[in-house]
């Protein structure tokens, strides 16, 4: 199954980029600077976002912790920590030229961004989740749930009963577009897709009732649910989909600062603080969470 889109928002910019600069060394550049630049999508917490001029989230404390480290090795302890606030469609750019130093939104890898731009070791596990209406149709909530629609035989046009005559929304020119439109086709359903541009319009078409269901990252769309003021009447069902890892992106060919990220991360992960962070900021783990932490830190 195909990853999430989860993050597919962070970069899509960063599939038709120009070739980096040849010899990037952002340790270099941090220590001439005395500063080191935090990017950062300002609106998708609890991963990154911007408060009553606060920066904060998870992928923020992370950057942190990375900046603690660099003081510690190049003697720059009065170094500075600059926040750049970035969008999908200057992320890359950014990172190319050496405007930021890391993108602390965590970010989905795929061989198609790796041309562009390097990425750390793992920070967290996307879902693909939904999120539906309250009072949605029992055969559709049953289906979403990986059960069958009806009771009594289940084949696939049983399932399909379920599924089809909807309306799904997801964000627009993404994996998870791909990825629902690629079920669709395989099980022959007959229904409507809603692309839309941002998790706010995808969430007001469920709560008008023009979508039955919308789908995206799952602490994205529990953080949605918190600030929707028609939150009330939708849930977030607990099906997660599909999962993906995801990384702090870099300069690419970088590897001595890369091996650097690596290192704080490993240790975060060996340590125990790792979770501690998660569980601050996106709730309890969910179950078998913990068995990727030994797969993701480095020894």
């Amino acid at each position: 199954m195909k990853p999430h889109k989860f993050i597919s928002l962070f970069f899509t910019i960063l599939l038709g980029l120009p070739a980096m600069q040849v010899g990037a060394d952002t340790l270099e550049r941090v220590r001439a600077n005395n500063t080191f630049t935090l990017g950062y999508l300002p609106d998708l917490a609890p991963f990154t976002s911007a408060e009553s001029g606060t920066v904060n989230g998870y992928g923020i404390d992370l950057c942190l912790k990375v900046a603690d480290r660099l003081k510690a090795e190049l003697g720059l302890n009065d170094l500075e920590v600059v926040y750049l606030a970035v969008s999908e469609d200057t992320a890359g750019g950014a990172i190319q030229t050496g405007k930021i130093d890391i993108l602390c939104t965590p970010t989905l890898e795929t061989l198609e961004r790796r041309k562009s731009v390097s990425f750390s070791r793992p920070v967290y596990t996307a879902g693909l989740s939904v999120v539906v209406r309250k009072d949605a149709p029992a055969a559709l909530l049953r289906v979403l749930s990986g059960e069958a629609a009806h009771t009594g035989p289940t084949w696939r046009a049983t399932i399909n009963q379920g599924l089809a005559n909807h309306t799904y929304a997801t964000l627009e020119g993404g994996i998870t577009e791909d990825w629902i439109r690629d079920r669709m086709r395989r099980l022959g359903v007959i229904a409507q897709l809603a692309t839309v541009g941002s998790h706010e319009d995808g969430m007001q078409l469920v709560a008008e009732g023009k979508a039955d269901a919308f789908f995206a990252e799952r602490m994205l769309l529990q953080n949605g649910l918190q600030k929707s003021r028609a939150g009330e009447q939708m849930m977030l069902l607990d099906t997660i989909f599909t999962f993906a890892p995801v990384a702090l992106a870099l300069e690419r060919s970088d590897e001595d600062f890369r091996l650097l990220v690596d290192t704080v991360i490993s240790q975060l992960y060996h340590s125990g603080e790792i979770e501690q962070m998660q569980r601050k900021y996106l709730g309890e783990l969910r179950g078998g969470a913990r068995l990727l932490f030994p797969v993701y830190a480095l020894p």
